[in-house]
């Protein structure tokens, strides 16, 4: 039977292509209503495995996904990349009409289907785009075009490949503000595959890590361990600070890093998180504001005052290397 909880279960899935083996026996869970992200190094799966979601790809194992009533469960997809004839006279406007009229285009475009385009156009934040041809859109302008067609569909999950390739620190800032804010009204269940760790943990509040097969799964506060960073991308990742990761609502933190009580002095003792290459934070009793206890030979660089690097969340720090598509 279907976890309640989960929006999307796999079940020991695994795919062959070409008499090789890329996934083998991954059993995960994504939480309804979260934003997961599923990470790893370049051919891991992660995009094989979105394809299998998508019904694009032949796997064995289950895949198993629910829908808020009776009805089957949509799917809202924004792709890495999108090859088009970049010359084609089309614009935003007449693009996201496409998708809720009937009319063929050369007929123009019917109030209801102008409006409804506006108002997606509004919620990702490109009203202005919408006369522009799309053929002329930079990548962070095509990501939210075709962010606005996703939600056209009004999803139960989006899923998204790489939401930050081929868009700069900026446009990848705004994405995930805008994909909060999306979430947070109309309650889909984000998945998004990344390379880029500073934007898993300042936006995902659930992790599933694949290296072919899967090597940790939950919270992502408590699953981005050491130990767990190196089986998958086989080298020690330096992270953003664990507390400032997000939650899933409703659920307590449990950072071991995180102090829940003021009763007995933090332990000094060396904490998986400066094994990744950060610091402990250290609180004094009745101090709520962590400060940062250097040790000899290190170079820190000052905090924002909530644990972050002051460069700003996407800190280079923070960053893993981004890859090609799997």
């Amino acid at each position: 039977m279907l976890d309640a909880t989960s929006a999307v279960i796999f079940d020991n899935v695994s795919v062959t292509a070409g008499g090789v083996r890329i996934l083998e026996n991954v059993s995960a869970a994504v939480p309804r209503g979260s934003a997961t992200a599923i990470i790893g190094p370049n051919g891991a799966g992660k995009t094989t495995l979105l394809l299998s979601l998508l019904g694009q790809m032949q796997h064995e194992g289950r895949i198993r996904l629910t829908a808020a009533g009776d009805r089957p469960a949509r799917l809202g997809y924004v792709p890495q990349r999108l090859d088009f004839d970049r010359g084609m006279p089309m614009t935003v406007l007449e693009m996201l009409a496409m998708g809720s009229q009937r009319m063929p285009l050369w007929f123009g475009i019917r109030r209801r289907a102008r409006e409804a385009a506006l108002t997606l156009l509004s919620q990702v934040k490109a009203d202005h785009l919408a006369r522009r041809r799309v053929g002329a859109l930079s990548g962070g302008e095509l990501q939210r075009v075709l962010l606005a067609l996703a939600i056209q569909q009004q999803p139960d999950v989006l899923i998204l490949d790489e939401p930050s390739s081929g868009v700069d620190i900026g446009g990848g800032s705004l994405l995930c503000e805008l994909l909060d804010t999306l979430r947070a009204a109309q309650g889909f269940t984000q998945i998004m595959v990344t390379h880029d760790l500073s934007m898993v943990t300042a936006h995902a509040n659930h992790v599933i890590c694949l290296n072919r097969r899967l090597l940790g799964q939950g919270p992502t506060a408590t699953t981005l361990t050491a130990d767990v960073l190196a089986a998958t991308f086989g080298i020690h990742l330096g992270l953003a600070n664990l507390h400032a990761m997000p939650q899933i609502p409703g659920q307590a933190c449990t950072c071991p890093e995180h102090r829940h009580d003021e009763a007995e002095p933090r332990s000094t003792g060396v904490s998986p998180v400066s094994r990744m290459g950060v610091s402990p934070m250290q609180t004094q009793p009745g101090d709520q504001t962590p400060t940062s206890q250097p040790h000899a030979n290190e170079t820190h660089t000052p905090c924002d005052g909530h644990g972050q690097d002051a460069r700003g969340t996407h800190g280079r720090d923070a960053r893993a290397t981004r890859g090609s598509h799997d």
